[in-house]
């Protein structure tokens, strides 16, 4: 059976200590633990040898485990344009230095190829996170965007990752970028190209997230199966689509998360629009055995109430019997090209 983890973005106020006792005491059977608060620090990992094993202790006196790290922070200024105040806010002062836009972007590539070490020192194998765009700021496509810009935003992220990569090839671990807005990959095509330009290295997967694929109109099963040899970690975070009354749009017009003004939000697992039961059947049908880390980011309910109410939700999907052969024929989209 799959491990049900907690991914601990969300939890960064408290301290590592107590989210353990929280998730064990929900009964989570591991963490998904985040580059943030006191949760893990990489530059402390590499400079005190006992670092990573006293937070292996912690987990181990929760009866805890851990199959991934997050730095999805620190990644999106890898990548970004422009580095701005949003960045500052994120990102821990030693990648902020004096706010220069591309010695932001280096220090953040550095602590990415360190994000790996670290991760190989504490004995996990995946790192989730994101890469940040040059290209994102370009989206709504006007003024008209030249195809040449698009190239080279791709470019300039292969540029940038492609000795990260080499760092997390050398230590044995790999990174599983969350498709997500503002990401160089995205959405479905944008993930196919983003693939094509890092050369579709073994070391560059997915972590499959289907809450921003339902209110761009993306089929997240689909994604399941026709990414089946990238999908390196899994994060369960259900969203629901508003739109409907002429007013909520999709885009969400600069709203704060549960204002009933946006056309979409987080929301409680299991009361959303993403088909859950069909994706669980896509991931038994491509063998996919890792950990199914609940990303809990409800802000109109209880964190508290949900987080276990959540973990409840995903054991009983997590259950499911293995599919059909067929259940891959019925669902796959036209090849990738």
């Amino acid at each position: 059976m799959r491990p049900i983890t907690l991914f601990t973005g969300q939890w960064a106020d408290l301290p590592f200590e107590e989210v353990c006792r929280l998730a064990a005491e929900w009964g989570y059977d591991g963490l998904e633990i985040a580059c943030s608060g006191d949760h893990f620090e990489v530059d402390k990992a590499l400079a005190d040898p006992d670092y990573s094993a006293r937070k292996r202790k912690t987990l181990e006196r929760h009866g805890l485990q851990v199959f991934a790290l997050s730095n999805h922070l620190v990644g999106q200024a890898v990548c970004d344009h422009p580095i701005d105040e949003r960045h500052r806010a994120i990102v821990p002062q030693r990648i902020w230095g004096d706010g220069e836009p591309e010695g932001v972007r280096r220090r953040a590539a550095a602590e990415m190829a360190d994000t790996a070490r670290a991760a190989a020192q504490l004995g996990v194998r995946t790192v989730v996170g994101f890469t940040g765009s040059s290209i994102w700021h370009t989206v709504a496509m006007f003024p008209p965007v030249p195809p040449e810009t698009i190239e080279r935003g791709y470019q300039d992220f292969a540029q940038r990752w492609h000795p990260i990569l080499d760092v997390f090839d050398a230590e044995g671990v790999r990174f599983a970028h969350e498709v997500h807005p503002s990401e160089i990959a995205y959405d479905y095509w944008t993930t196919v190209h983003t693939l094509a330009a890092i050369d579709h290295r073994p070391a560059f997967g997915l972590n499959w997230d289907p809450s921003h694929f339902i209110w761009q109109d993306l089929d997240p099963v689909a994604f399941i199966l026709d990414f089946a040899d990238r999908i390196y970690h899994v994060d369960c975070k259900d969203t629901k689509v508003r739109c409907g009354d002429g007013r909520r749009g999709r885009l969400s017009s600069h709203l704060p998360w549960a204002d009933l003004r946006r056309g979409w939000d987080f929301v409680s697992t299991g009361r959303g629009d993403v088909p859950w039961e069909d994706c669980f059947r896509a991931l038994n049908a491509i063998g996919y055995t890792g950990p199914i880390s609940i990303e809990w980011e409800d802000a109109g309910m209880d964190r508290l109430a949900g987080a276990p109410e959540a973990l409840a939700f995903v054991r009983r999907l997590n259950a499911i019997t293995p599919p059909s052969a067929s259940f891959d024929a019925a669902f796959r989209s036209e090849p990738r090209s």
